[in-house]
């Protein structure tokens, strides 16, 4: 009887939360959603692209996995990856360079007002008003090029291009500068005054502050930008198409043409291509994690 009445409270008492989320309910409070939002809008997009590249209306296929080896795809990721690469490595080092003498204690007062308000708009200005406002500034008839024009410079004649691979770089760097800036200034702003000093004391000069103590330092973080640059290019779609109407091979550029193209409909074509873009994107958050590991023990010591 008495068993049965212990038993009896028991269960009408109410079921104690596990040890570890007594332990930690703010994190799981403010955390979740966050993860859910990750599962709902990544992780499960994914795998539904997954199983959508790896099936037809006949059932599984390698079929569109296998045409990510054909020379025409195979061309657009190497563009995609040689543009990202190039105008993450232009953006890290006129960000880095503008950052680092922006913060100089002789810099002109107001200085960093003034660029850090412009990178906070430059930095998120892409798209087709961006191609629009470069057609028009260095397009064939752009008012720049026009004005070179007239005093002997001829920017076209030379080989330069707004509509090919070199005038993608210049509009990316546009966009990749004024993120560097804002990325790295807190990196900059982390060197102590004494490691310089130090490093005066013993005679070293400034060439050789920089390489025995300064760059090791911000390696990290440099690093860490520039694979955040790097991700930042390579999923840009509308700038690119914008300015040169697809003529040139791009993956994001790829797979509007086979999900919308006049000629042809493929989305599971379109959904192997997605796949490579996040395999891609899935190595370099991986490089992004180690190092930026790498750079919370520089910062925390």
């Amino acid at each position: 009887m008495r068993t049965a009445a212990t038993a009896s409270a028991a269960a009408s008492r109410p079921a104690r939360l596990p040890a570890w989320l007594r332990r930690h309910w703010g994190s799981v409070l403010f955390i979740g959603p966050f993860l859910l939002y990750v599962l709902v809008f990544l992780l499960l997009p994914a795998l539904r692209l997954l199983a959508q590249s790896l099936s037809d209306k006949h059932g599984l296929t390698l079929r569109y996995i296998a045409e990510l080896a054909q020379p025409q795809t195979v061309a657009a990721f190497r563009n995609s990856i040689v543009l990202s690469a190039v105008s993450a490595a232009v953006g890290l080092v006129l960000g880095g360079l503008v950052a680092y003498f922006m913060l100089r204690p002789a810099a002109p007062a107001g200085l960093r007002s003034l660029v850090t308000s412009f990178s906070a708009v430059a930095a998120n200005f892409a798209g087709v008003p961006l191609a629009f406002a470069f057609i028009a500034t260095l397009g064939s008839l752009g008012m720049v090029t026009v004005w070179l024009k007239s005093i002997g410079i001829d920017l076209y004649g030379g080989g330069f291009s707004l509509y090919g691979m070199s005038g993608l770089i210049l509009v990316y760097a546009y966009f990749q500068i004024p993120l560097m800036i804002i990325v790295i200034i807190p990196a900059i702003e982390g060197l102590r005054r004494e490691w310089r000093e130090a490093a005066q004391s013993l005679g070293a000069g400034a060439w050789t502050y920089w390489r025995h103590v300064g760059l090791p330092i911000l390696l990290p973080s440099l690093l860490s930008a520039f694979l955040l640059l790097f991700g930042n290019a390579f999923s840009a779609y509308a700038t690119p198409y914008a300015l040169t109407s697809g003529n040139i091979g791009l993956v994001p550029i790829e797979i509007s043409n086979v999900l919308s193209g006049n000629v042809m409909l493929e989305p599971q074509a379109g959904a192997a291509l997605a796949l490579g873009m996040i395999g891609v994107m899935i190595v370099v958050m991986v490089l992004y994690a180690l190092v930026a590991r790498r750079a919370s023990r520089w910062s925390g010591r």
